[in-house]
């Protein structure tokens, strides 16, 4: 499994950690606008609507078909970096990260989610990730590095329960 990609930004460490200097690296607005829309759709059941909110007010790139379970939270700071493909499942309350806040840095990187996947429920999924076609997420993963298409992972930390598509040595 390759590693996610991510692109560091160092921060002056005597203006405190990263999360302190938050508004130097984002809009405070955007931030107000994206958490608003992000919360609002956690509780939306309705998969076109909730689609529609996230590609219209968050940039978000989500294929035809893909479902987002209730709770689900998406990134508020960089929602436009998360790409989902179609007919996939994302399970009930996962996180998807495009940033993260450090003590001496941030990081920045894109989530892709291909085709066809299934990511079980409360998974966190962190920046510069790449999830293949036809993987599937165990519940409560903890993705930290590229899932390869067709595999079965799960676990934390995570780790290759089976690649491919034979099912008969596994108990789904």
């Amino acid at each position: 499994m390759e590693k996610r990609k991510t692109v560091r930004y160092q921060v002056q460490r005597e203006k405190g950690n990263s999360l302190w200097q938050i508004y130097k690296t984002v809009s405070f607005w955007k931030v107000v606008k994206c958490f608003l829309v992000v919360q609002t759709s956690r509780y939306i059941p309705w998969m076109p609507v909730k689609n529609w909110m996230y590609r219209t007010f968050l940039g978000m790139k989500i294929g035809e078909r893909t479902a987002v379970a209730l709770m689900v939270m998406m990134d508020t700071m960089y929602p436009e970096g998360i790409s989902i493909g179609s007919n996939s499942i994302i399970g009930y309350n996962t996180t998807i990260l495009a940033h993260e806040y450090l003590i001496d840095e941030y990081r920045l990187g894109d989530v892709t989610i291909g085709n066809e996947v299934m990511i079980g429920a409360n998974c966190t999924i962190l920046p510069g990730v790449s999830i293949g076609d036809g993987a599937i997420v165990s519940a409560g993963t903890l993705v930290h590095k590229n899932v390869p298409p067709g595999a079965f992972v799960g676990g934390n930390p995570m780790g290759i329960i089976r690649q491919g598509k034979d099912e008969s040595n596994v108990d789904l």
